[in-house]
C-alpha cells in the first residue's frame, strides 16, 4: 500500500518525473560505462598470477638481458620454471592494425599461463613448427584468420618480413583473459638475428619465472637481483601484478580524468532529483500542512518525501543499469583494440545501485526538512 502511494505521488507530474527518470538513466548508463572503462585498464592486473615474477633489464624494458641468465636462475631456491622472451613489435599490414606480439619460448611460456587453453592438437603443432604462431580467438576473429593461415608481419624492432604460419588458436579459461595477442618462437626470431644481426642474438627482453609458493615473492625477487648485481645487465625483479601496475601508472592522469569527470555526471544528476523533488514539495505544501494538523509525525512526512525520491532514482537507476549491457557491447565492438577485455562486472552494477540510492536519499532530505518545518498556518496561507 505505501509503495503505491509513493509511486502515485512520484507521477503527479508525469512529464517532469518522466524526464527526471530519463536523465537518472543516462546519468547511471555513464557512470558505468566510464567505471567499465577503468576496469579495463586494470585487466591486466586483475590477470596477474600471484605465483609468476617478471625479470627485466633495471635500466628499462627496452634494453635486452643476456639469454644465459636463464640457467642461473633456475638454479636459485623457489624457482620452478624460467621463460623469456621479447616484445617483437611487428606492424600486419598497416600500423592501423596494432596489436601486441611477442617472441617467447613457447613451452614454458604456456607451461606459465595455463590460462591460455589450446586444443592439443594445435598445441602440438604449434610446438614442432619453428615458424608457427599463436593467437587469441578475438585477434583471429578480427583478421578472419584461420588455423593453416600465412600471417605476415613487419619489423619495426627487427627490420624485415617476418613470416608465419598460425599453427593454433587460444581462448581464455575466462572472461578477463586478453585474446587478442600473438606469440611465436623465440628460436625463429633468434636463428635470424643470427644471421642478420649477431650482437644482436642470445639475448631477451624479459624473464617469467614460476614460483613455488607465492609468499616468497619478494625473497626470490631479491635473490634474482642480487645474483646480477653490479653486472654489465642488473636486473629488476617484480610480481606480475607490480609490472602491470606499471604500465597502469603511466595512464594515471587520463584515469584519474575519467574518475573525475564520473563524479561530475552523479553530481549534476544529484542536483536535477533534489530541484525535481524540492518542486514537487513546494507544489504541495498545503498538503503536508494538513498532514502535520492531523498529526502525522516528521518522519512519517519524511519517510514520503524521501521515498517518493527513491521511487524515482531507482526508476531511472535500474533502467540505466538495463541499458548499460548493449552499450558496453556496443562501445566494446567500436574500440575493442584498445580495451581487449571490456565486462560490466557485478562491482559495477553494485556501485550503479549504491549510487542510486545515495542520490535518491540526498535528493529527499532537503525537501523533507522544509516540509517538516514549515508552520502550518503558514503552509495554509502560502498555497490557498
Amino acid at each position: 500500500m505505501i509503495f503505491k502511494i509513493l509511486y502515485r505521488n512520484a507521477f503527479r507530474h508525469k512529464l517532469r518525473t518522466f524526464l527526471t527518470v530519463s536523465g537518472m538513466a543516462v546519468a547511471v548508463l555513464a557512470f558505468g560505462l566510464l567505471h567499465t572503462v577503468i576496469e579495463a585498464w586494470y585487466a591486466g592486473v586483475e590477470a596477474s598470477s600471484a605465483t609468476r615474477l617478471v625479470t627485466r633489464n633495471s635500466i628499462s624494458l627496452i634494453f635486452p638481458l643476456p639469454l644465459a641468465y636463464r640457467d642461473t636462475i633456475r638454479h636459485i631456491e623457489g624457482v620452478m620454471v624460467v621463460s623469456s622472451g621479447n616484445w617483437f613489435g611487428g606492424i600486419y599490414i598497416d600500423r592501423k592494425n596494432f596489436f601486441a606480439n611477442f617472441a617467447v619460448e613457447p613451452e614454458s611460456y604456456l607451461d606459465l599461463y595455463p590460462e591460455y587453453v589450446i586444443p592439443d592438437d594445435q598445441r602440438m603443432r604449434f610446438m614442432r613448427d619453428r615458424r608457427g604462431c599463436l593467437a587469441g580467438k578475438k585477434l583471429a576473429e578480427r583478421f578472419g584468420w584461420s588455423v593453416g593461415d600465412t600471417i605476415t608481419l613487419t619489423g619495426t624492432l627487427f627490420p624485415g618480413k617476418w613470416d608465419f604460419i598460425l599453427s593454433a588458436v587460444y581462448e581464455g579459461s575466462d572472461k578477463n583473459i586478453d585474446e587478442t595477442l600473438f606469440f611465436f618462437h623465440w628460436d625463429y626470431l633468434n636463428e635470424s638475428l643470427k644471421k642478420q644481426a649477431p650482437l644482436s642474438s642470445d639475448q631477451v627482453g624479459f624473464y617469467i619465472i614460476g614460483i613455488k609458493n607465492p609468499y616468497m615473492a619478494a625473497r626470490i625477487s631479491e635473490a634474482v637481483d642480487a645474483t646480477f648485481k653490479n653486472s654489465l645487465a642488473e636486473t629488476r625483479t617484480e610480481t606480475e601484478k607490480a609490472f602491470q601496475l606499471g604500465f597502469v601508472a603511466m595512464s594515471e592522469t587520463i584515469i584519474k580524468a575519467i574518475q573525475l569527470v564520473s563524479l561530475v555526471v552523479i553530481f549534476i544528476i544529484l542536483a536535477v532529483v533534489a530541484n525535481t523533488m524540492g518542486m514537487s514539495v513546494r507544489e504541495r505544501i498545503r498538503e503536508f500542512a494538513v498532514f502535520k494538523t492531523l498529526g502525522f509525525r516528521a518522519w512519517q512526512i519524511s519517510f514520503l518525501i524521501i521515498g517518493e525520491s527513491m521511487v524515482i532514482t531507482i526508476l531511472g537507476g535500474v533502467t540505466g543499469m538495463l541499458l548499460t549491457f548493449p552499450a558496453a557491447k556496443e562501445f566494446s565492438s567500436a574500440v575493442g583494440r584498445f580495451f581487449p577485455v571490456f565486462n560490466i562486472t557485478w562491482q559495477t552494477m553494485c556501485m550503479d545501485f549504491a549510487v542510486t540510492v545515495i542520490v535518491g536519499v540526498i535528493a529527499g532530505i532537503v525537501p523533507a526538512y522544509r516540509a517538516v518545518t514549515v508552520n502550518i498556518t503558514e503552509g495554509f496561507r502560502r498555497i490557498g
